[in-house]
């Protein structure tokens, strides 16, 4: 079992930037992709970045390539998405998720998820 807490959302302008942390309890972290997804309100889950267990492999929604990097360290059993040249349209809670399977596009699955951070956008 895994639990997953996020932080560092909040309110920035437009053109800003943003780190967000998720941390992972349980001995078996480093055995998972994992990822952030985001929901807007009216809209669907949305993939928003994965990275394969190792770090090796990272994954990015088109809206976000260019703009948003993920990262982790398995040390500290934590996963990060560094956002930068945020837009209002990048306004959404952010989940994290672990035991993440990314297919392409907009297709993914997951078996954990975190209680979500919003991030708001302003312009």
């Amino acid at each position: 079992q895994v639990q997953l807490v996020e932080s560092g959302g909040g309110l920035v302008q437009a053109g800003g930037s943003l780190r967000l942390s998720c941390a992972a309890s349980g001995r078996t972290f480093s055995r998972y992709n994992m990822g952030w997804l985001r929901q807007a309100p009216g809209k669907e889950r949305e993939f928003v970045a994965g990275i394969s267990w190792r770090g090796d492999s990272v994954w990015y929604g088109d809206s976000v390539k260019g703009r948003f990097t993920i990262s982790r360290d398995n040390a500290k059993n934590t996963v990060y998405l560094q956002m930068g040249s945020l837009k209002p349209e990048d306004t959404a809670v952010y989940y994290c998720a672990g035991d993440l399977s990314y297919y392409g596009g907009s297709r993914f699955a997951a078996n954990y998820w975190g209680q979500g951070t919003q991030v708001t956008v302003s312009s």
